[in-house]
């Protein structure tokens, strides 16, 4: 029964890994899509996020029944209740490269305002940042964790970066508002999954150190612990 048992969390484990990768993949392939004005690279998103959505379901019920049958405690129950969360966080990644593939589709073959410069960037970081938050989570690492949660902010102020220069361009030429606004969401989408993957970093410390920092917590009150052991 032990055995079984470790052999299901291990399938979880790769399950999760399984679903990042996608998750990575589909935003890397949305950016492209929009760079490239590619409307077929973009249902290709569209067709990706659905196998995440299948994914998240596997992953939910997979947590569900080791719940239920196996009665999990300390780090182990961390382990699934924190799975059940981070496949949460990975579906709605898909969700948002599936809004910039949207632009994609809106844009048409309509020029850009300007070269891509600042939205590849906030991309490479939102996936590196969702890479480094899962290859914490593999090795537990709340420290890399805590590094990916810092990292944020860089993500944040290239968002703020991108709202100025292109509010510029609606002032300047209200003929711009349609294209600069749909760049705007692009980038809000790729702020919001850099959000996505402090969450998951957030999830990593929580079962390396049954601490929650999610809004400070951890700083509020030194709190209580969840299931040490």
């Amino acid at each position: 029964m032990e055995r079984h048992f470790e052999q299901e969390l291990k399938e979880l484990k790769e399950n999760l890994l399984r679903m990042g990768g996608r998750a990575e993949g589909i935003v890397r392939k949305s950016i492209e899509s929009l760079r490239r004005r590619d409307p077929n690279l973009a249902r290709q998103v569209f067709e990706d996020d659905r196998v995440i959505d299948r994914l998240e379901i596997d992953i939910e019920e997979s947590c569900l029944r080791l719940l239920a049958l196996q009665q999990p405690l300390a780090g182990d129950l961390r382990f699934i209740t924190a799975a059940l969360k981070i496949s949460n966080d990975l579906e709605r990644v898909g969700d948002h490269a599936v809004n910039i593939a949207g632009g994609t589709t809106r844009l048409g073959g309509q020029p850009l305002l300007k070269p891509l410069v600042d939205i590849p960037r906030m991309a490479d970081l939102a996936v590196g940042m969702l890479n480094e938050a899962l290859d914490a989570f593999v090795r537990r690492d709340a420290e890399s964790a805590r590094r990916v949660v810092r990292r944020d902010d860089e993500v944040d102020d290239l968002n703020h970066q991108v709202f100025r220069e292109l509010l510029s361009y609606m002032i300047e030429d209200p003929s711009t508002i349609t294209r600069a606004m749909e760049l705007i969401l692009v980038a809000r989408n790729l702020e919001r999954i850099a959000d996505l993957a402090t969450n998951v970093a957030e999830e990593v410390v929580f079962i390396a150190e049954a601490r929650i920092i999610k809004h400070h917590a951890d700083e509020n009150a030194a709190g209580e612990d969840f299931g040490r052991g």
